[in-house]
Formats: C-alpha cells, structure tokens, sequence
C-alpha cells in the first residue's frame, strides 16, 4: 500500500513551479493551499525556516522530515494574510519584511516596526521607496501593569565592546518579570547591497554578515550558488570547506564556554579557554591565511589550499585541547559555586523550542536533535562520523554542555578532515556568461550557533538578482525573552551568554 504524500509533498503538487532550486523547489501557491500552509505550521506539521519577500510576492520556505521547499504567495495589492496571526515565530519576520519591502501582513499581531527605527533616509528602501522624516520616534514598548514593578533599561551600547541592541527589563524587586528586546541597531543593508552584485562580490559580502560566522555564510552562499548553477564544488574543496567550519566551530565554543563561566564570576576557565581558542585561531591563519578564515570559501570550491605547514598547526592545537580539555571540564564541573549559577538557571521549555524550531545550542540543550549537516547531507559530511550531543534540562548548564560535546565531535571531525581528504582540483568556477540567469538555489548551513539559511536568484551577466539570508538568532532571540523570567536580574548576563545570539547577523 503506497505511504500518503506528506503535507509538504501536497503542497508543492498543488502549486505552480517556479524554480528547481535542488533541495529547495520553488512552488507558487493559491489563496487556499497558502492558508492551509498556515495549518500546518500552526499543527507543527511544518517547521518555519525563513519568511522573505520582493515586492510583489512573499516567500515561506518550510521543511517536513526530509522534505524542503520555498512556497511563495503573490501580493498584486501589497498584503497578504499575516502568518504571524498563526504561528509566532513569524511576527518578528513579518514586521522586518514590512520595513523592508512594504508588505503588509494583513492581522499582523505586533504592528510596530522591527529594523526601521525611523531614522532611515528613506522607507521600505527595498519595494516602493519613499524618503522618510527620519524622526526616530520612542519605540513603544509593551506596558506591564502589577504592583511594586520597576522598569530597568539595558544598552543599546553597552560596557563591553560588543554589538548594539536594547533590552527593557521590568522586575518585581530582583527577579524579571519580563524581557522584552529591542535590535535593529546593526542593520546595514546587506540584502540591498547584495542585489545586482556580481557573485565574487556577493560572496565577499557574505562573508562580512556576521564575523564570528563568516565560514558559515560563504558556505551558505556557495552551496546556494552551486544549487542555482548545477555545478558542485570539487571534492578536495568540500573537505577543506568542512574543515574550515570545523575550526570556526572550535573556536567560538571554547570562547563561549569560557565567557558563560565568565559572567557567572569564574575568570579562571574563562582565561584557559580563551589561549585555547587563541591558539585555534593561530592554526586556522597557519593553514588558511586569514585567523577568521575570511574570504577563503568561494562559489566553485575554495581561494586556496592548506598553506605549507598549516597541517601541522592544526594537528598541533587539536592534540593541546585534547590534552588540556578533560582538566578543564572537571574543573567546572566540580566547582559547587559555579554549578549553582548555572544549573537550573535560564531554562527553556522544549515546547517553545519545538514551536520556535530552534536550531544550534539552544535547541539540542532543550532535546531538539535538528544538526543541517545530518539533514541536509552535504558534503563531505555524509561521508563523516560524528555525533549530535542532545541534552533535555534546557538549562544555562546544558547549553555548556552541549557545547563542551560539541567541541570533542569538532576534534573528532578535524582528525578526519585532516586524515581523508583527497588530492585534486581545488575550484571550478565558472565564468560570468555561463552563470544562468533567473536559476535559483538555497542552501541550510549549520553554524556553531544552528541551522544558517540562504537563498539566492542569479541575474544577468554574473549578477545577483536577489539574495535573502537568515541567522540561526531569528528563532533564539525569542527563546531568551522567555527563558528569563522569573531569573534574576544578575543571571541575565549568564542566560544571554549561554544564548549568545548574533545581533549583526540578526540585523543584516
């Protein structure tokens, strides 16, 4: 007896084909199977990915199990029904593609602005611009009505040198009874400057979206150009690729580790770990020429090999953390006033997670085991072994955890990475007159924070026509709104921490 079709496989039978886009079909839906694609998601049949538009048209891309696809809905009059009305993690979503494009969600819930704060030369700069007063209006916050209440207003610039944005706390005493967040104040067009770009140019901004993650958005833009293009990169350039994002992995889970433990006043794992990740990002500029790795991933493979010695550098640091890792693990394991700021601290539900389709950390400490490179298979990681370390506490603890097992995994697949890489070709790029203009690709990532979405449309010449990219901290933020309450004001810096979403690659 044949198995029925998925939701999902429903869905894009009903609708009308746009593009193939590899993994990523693109189907145009009528008025009724686009609000039976509300259904389901607000069943959880489907997991919302990434919620984009261009001017006459909005663009839902959606995975079920195995089964992606981006589901678009023509606007002719601007609006369309608000799928935030329906499925929260889309509001936020919504109210940028407003801001951005003009797109009215018709029963949006939350009306007011996400990215623009008013202070925009012009609104809706990427649909039927117009110039803007450029009044920069107080943001309404939501009110919060009790007794004995107090409001405390956090950044947006902060005392440390990190990246702007506002949080506005209201507590009863010490302990939050609300968060609510405030970004937008890293927005630099980047979605804008992608288009009409030409592809080397284009992936050179990507690389910039977010620096901590600047491996994992060139791969994004690569493995979405190559789907666009039909040409995938040579198999050397999937190893290298993989290992590049390995190290970055590496590096920004020792650092958060050592920053968690930080902020909860133990400076002593904070420092270990930070020669630790010091001394990856020393291999990584060894083996690569850039300690970020910056610019060497490019559609059609990669800029360059493992530098003379670089192989060495890498195998080097990989047996130091082996050798120093185990040491530091019981040190904080053991330390009973470092387990009381942690444990049971910050916790989120795994409803919410399921609900949010939280990806990275905070979803594998909450029980989701969603890893891209197990779902989407890319290469060189279905010729790998590895584990996805899944903890369910939810806690601050077990998202070090989490990343503690993950840097062991990072290690394990560096030893592969190094041991079973073949010779060859190191990029096939292609020219810009054989580039196919209106090809469409996408691609799921997973960067140390989660899953990393991308989706591009080639124009003419070599161009980009259009390009949309979404952060793993688009399903984060949210989380941590909720996973506070009821914590101490001091814990805050401890439960965002062990979040530690990206306010640049939020903003874009």
């Amino acid at each position: 007896m044949t198995e029925p079709a998925s939701v999902l496989a429903q869905l894009v039978r009903t609708g009308d084909a746009v593009a193939s886009g590899g993994r990523w079909p693109r189907v145009r839906l009528g008025h009724r199977a686009w609000l039976r694609m509300y259904d389901a998601l607000s069943l959880r049949e489907l997991e919302l990915v990434a919620l984009w538009g261009e001017p006459d048209s909005v663009h839902v891309a959606v995975r079920q199990g195995t089964d992606a696809a981006i589901l678009t809905h023509a606007c002719p009059s601007g609006d369309y029904p608000s799928l935030g009305r329906r499925h929260a993690p889309a509001i936020r979503l919504e109210r940028a593609l407003r801001d951005l494009v003009g797109l009215r969600p018709d029963g949006l819930p939350d009306e007011r602005p996400w990215l623009d704060h008013g202070r925009w030369s012009v609104r809706r700069p990427m649909g039927s611009a117009e110039p803007s007063a450029g009044t920069g209006a107080p943001y309404a916050f939501l009110p919060v009505e009790g007794e004995g209440l107090h409001e405390i207003p956090v950044g947006p610039v902060h005392a440390g040198i990190i990246e702007p944005g506002h949080f506005r706390f209201t507590a009863n005493g010490e302990t939050i009874v609300r968060l609510e967040q405030r970004l937008g104040y890293a927005h630099r067009g980047v979605a804008a400057l992608m288009a009409g770009a030409t592809v080397p140019f284009a992936a050179r901004l990507c690389g910039r979206i977010s620096g901590d993650s600047t491996v994992a958005y060139a791969y994004a833009f690569a493995l979405a150009v190559e789907s666009a293009t039909g040409q995938a990169a040579p198999e050397r350039a999937q190893w290298l690729r993989a290992l590049m994002a390995e190290l970055e992995r590496l590096a920004n889970h020792l650092g958060d580790i050592g920053a968690i433990c930080n902020d909860a006043a133990f400076s002593i794992l904070h420092a270990h770990t930070g020669v630790l990740r010091e001394q990856v990002l020393r291999a990584s500029e060894a083996a690569f020429g850039h300690r970020l790795m910056m610019d060497r991933i490019v559609p059609g493979g990669v800029a360059g090999d493992i530098a003379q010695g670089g192989r060495e550098a890498i195998a080097g640091v990989v047996a130091r953390i082996r050798k120093v890792l185990p040491d530091l693990i019981e040190v904080y394991d053991e330390t009973n006033s470092l387990q009381d700021r942690v444990v049971g601290t910050g916790t989120v539900r795994s409803d919410w997670v399921e609900r949010f389709a939280a990806g990275g950390f905070v979803g594998r400490a909450t029980g989701r085991a969603f890893d891209a490179r197990r779902w989407a298979a890319y290469a060189p990681y279905d010729r790998l072994t590895f584990d996805v370390p899944v903890f369910t506490e939810g806690d601050v603890n077990a998202r070090v955890w989490v990343r503690i097992r993950e840097v062991e995994q990072s290690l394990a697949l560096i030893d592969q990475l190094l041991g079973q890489a073949p010779a060859g070709a190191l990029c096939n790029q292609s020219g810009a007159s054989e580039l196919p203009a209106g090809a469409e690709g996408a691609a799921l990532v997973e960067s140390f924070r989660g899953d990393l979405f991308l989706w591009v449309r080639l124009g003419a010449q070599g161009a980009v026509a259009a390009c949309h990219f979404r952060d793993p901290s688009w399903f984060q933020w949210p989380l941590l709104e909720a996973a506070v309450e009821g914590n101490i004001v001091a814990d805050f810096p401890l439960c965002n921490k062990s979040f530690n979403c990206a306010y640049a690659g939020h903003d874009g």
